[in-house]
């Protein structure tokens, strides 16, 4: 009974915290650091309209790895077909976050990396474990869909949702996929 109450109040929070069945969470406001050390703000994230896709993830997160390696491999393509942008964030803490920038450096990324080094934004977003990726309606700033966890192959439906994001069509599923 217990478990039951406390899941039913855990889904209802959700559900009111992201917009659950339209997306309704704004992207929040949060200082990140650039990978030259800058303060930004994370309102201030925007793609001219076109989706932005925000990626949560650490260094020592070998699925955020793997699963920005595989976006990283279809990047340009997604850029070219839809104008996705990809910010990803790195939740690496004040200690290990010296190693972000020769990391990316060494593997390539094209995306903007940001270091939440205090875990400011990760608290304001509600991610609880990485990788977690929210893709942003770039009209809006609204959270239209989300998605915590990685499979090999779950780039390909993340792209078909930013595909529907980008031509207008919309989502129709949560914005709280997993």
């Amino acid at each position: 009974m217990k478990k039951t109450f406390l899941s039913f109040v855990l889904s209802a929070a959700a559900l009111i915290v992201f917009g659950g069945f339209g997306g309704t969470q704004i992207l929040p406001s949060a200082n990140v650091k650039d990978l030259q050390g800058k303060t930004v703000n994370t309102s201030a994230i925007s793609n001219d309209g076109k989706p932005i896709l925000v990626s949560f993830w650490a260094t020592w997160c070998k699925p955020c790895l793997q699963e920005l390696k595989a976006i990283h491999n279809v990047y340009d393509t997604w850029k070219q077909e839809t104008g996705v942008k990809v910010v990803a964030i790195s939740i690496d803490d004040a200690r290990n976050a010296s190693k972000v920038k020769p990391f990316v450096n060494g593997l390539g990324w094209e995306f903007d990396v940001y270091l939440d080094e205090n875990g400011d934004f990760k608290r304001a977003m509600n991610v609880n474990n990485v990788p977690h990726s929210f893709l942003i309606d770039g009209n809006t700033g609204k959270v239209v869909w989300q998605h915590n966890s990685y499979a090999p192959g779950d780039e390909n439906h993340l792209y078909e949702e930013i595909k529907k994001l980008a031509s207008g069509t919309g989502i129709a599923a949560p914005a709280s996929e997993h």
